[in-house]
C-alpha cells in the first residue's frame, strides 16, 4: 500500500505527534511518503520529507492571537494553486491528513478519498465540548480549512467511537518525572515582553518560558527565557510544578498525562482553542481569557493551589494506526 502522510507544519503539535506515527507506519511495510506544509513549527521530524510546502499558515502574533495581517501578506494565491497541482494525490492508495490544507484540497478537487487523523476532526464532533459563545465563522474555517472524507479524531476524552484519547509521544512517556520548583510556560502568541510583565508580578517563583520570538537564552530576575528545543521543553515540563500554556492540544495533553498542574490561555479568535478550553474547563483545568493584569489574581491562586489532574492516557497509537490501515484495505476491497 502506498501512503501519503500529510502534516500541518504550523505549530509544534502535529509534527511532535508525527515523530511517533511515522515509525509505526514504516513498521507496517507500507510505501510511505511524508508531506509537510507550513512555516511556524520549531520541531523537526527525523524522517525524509518528500514534499515540503509553504502551504497556508496562520502566523502567531504577540498579543494573544493570530496576526491576521501577516497571515494575509503570506497568503499567495498563485503559489497555493501551484502547490495544489504539485501533489500527485492520485498516486496513493491512502492519504492520511493531519489538518494539512494542500493535500486535503488537492483530494477534494480530484474526488480522491482523504482520511483525517487529527485533533481538529474531534473538535468538530457534535459530541465534543464547545464554548458558550458561538463562533460560526471560526467553525466554518475549521471545517473547511482541510476538508476530508473520513474522520478519526483525537481529544482529551473519547467523546464518541471515532474519537481517541491523545497520542502521548515516547519522549513524554519515557522521561523521568519529578516535582521541581519552576513552572514551564509556552505562550507562542504573546511577546516575551508581555509575558515578562505579567509573570514578574509573582515573586519567589521560577518561570521557564519557552519563546517563539527569541533565539537566545536570557534571565530577568526569576524568569528564564529560552528558545524552543524538544528535549529542553520535555525536561522542563517533566520536572516542573506546573505548566502554563495556550489551549492547544498536545502540550495540555502532555501536562495532563504527567499529572502536572495546568492552566491554559486560549488564543483570541481561534475557535479550536476556545473549544479546547471548554473541554479542559469541564475537566477541572483553570482557564483565563488573556494575559492581562485583571487575571493576575487567578494566576496567583493557581500557583498557590496544589490541585492536580488525575488522568491516565493509555498508549493506543499502534492500535489506531492498525485501524486506519485496516479500514483503508476494506475500503479498497469494497471499492
Amino acid at each position: 500500500m502506498k501512503v501519503l502522510y500529510a502534516i500541518q507544519g504550523t505549530g509544534n503539535g502535529h509534527l511532535s505527534r508525527a515523530r511517533d506515527i511515522i515509525p509505526l507506519l514504516k513498521e507496517k511495510k507500507v510505501i510511505l511518503d511524508v508531506l509537510v506544509s507550513g512555516t511556524q513549527a520549531d520541531v523537526k521530524i527525523p524522517h525524509p520529507i518528500k514534499y515540503q510546502l509553504k502551504g497556508w499558515s496562520f502566523i502567531f502574533g504577540k498579543k494573544g492571537g493570530v496576526d491576521m495581517w501577516r497571515t494575509y501578506l503570506r497568503t499567495n494565491s498563485a503559489r497555493l494553486q501551484k502547490e495544489l497541482k504539485s501533489v500527485p494525490v492520485s498516486n496513493y492508495d491512502l492519504i492520511i491528513n493531519d489538518f494539512e490544507p494542500i493535500s486535503a484540497w488537492a483530494c477534494k478537487l480530484r474526488n480522491k478519498h482523504c482520511v483525517s487523523f487529527s485533533h481538529q476532526a474531534a473538535v468538530l464532533s457534535p459530541f465534543a465540548p464547545k464554548p458558550e459563545k458561538s463562533d460560526p465563522v471560526g467553525r466554518f474555517i475549521l471545517k473547511n480549512y482541510a476538508p476530508t472524507t473520513v474522520q478519526y479524531g483525537l481529544h482529551f476524552k473519547n467523546y464518541e467511537e471515532q474519537i481517541y484519547t491523545p497520542i502521548i509521544r515516547h519522549d513524554i512517556r519515557e522521561v523521568t518525572k519529578t516535582t521541581g520548583n519552576h513552572y514551564t510556560v509556552y505562550l507562542p502568541s504573546y511577546s516575551d515582553k508581555k509575558i515578562l510583565k505579567m509573570l514578574s508580578n509573582i515573586k519567589n517563583i521560577e518561570w521557564h518560558v519557552f519563546s517563539k520570538h527569541n533565539h537566545k537564552e536570557f534571565f530577568s530576575k526569576n524568569i528564564m527565557i529560552q528558545p524552543i528545543t524538544n528535549q529542553a521543553f520535555v525536561n522542563s515540563m517533566a520536572n516542573s510544578r506546573g505548566v502554563l500554556c495556550g489551549a492547544g492540544f498536545e502540550t495540555p495533553a502532555e501536562a495532563l498525562y504527567m499529572q502536572k498542574k495546568l492552566m491554559v490561555i486560549p488564543m483570541k479568535g481561534q475557535y479550536e482553542q476556545q473549544c479546547n478550553a471548554a473541554a479542559l474547563k469541564e475537566m477541572g483545568v483553570p482557564v483565563i481569557k488573556s494575559l492581562k493584569a485583571k487575571h493576575l489574581d487567578k494566576l496567583k491562586s493557581w500557583v498557590d493551589s496544589d490541585t492536580k489532574p488525575d488522568i491516565y492516557y493509555p498508549d493506543i497509537t499502534e492500535a489506531i494506526v492498525d485501524k486506519l490501515l485496516q479500514d483503508a484495505l476494506v475500503g479498497q476491497a469494497l471499492g
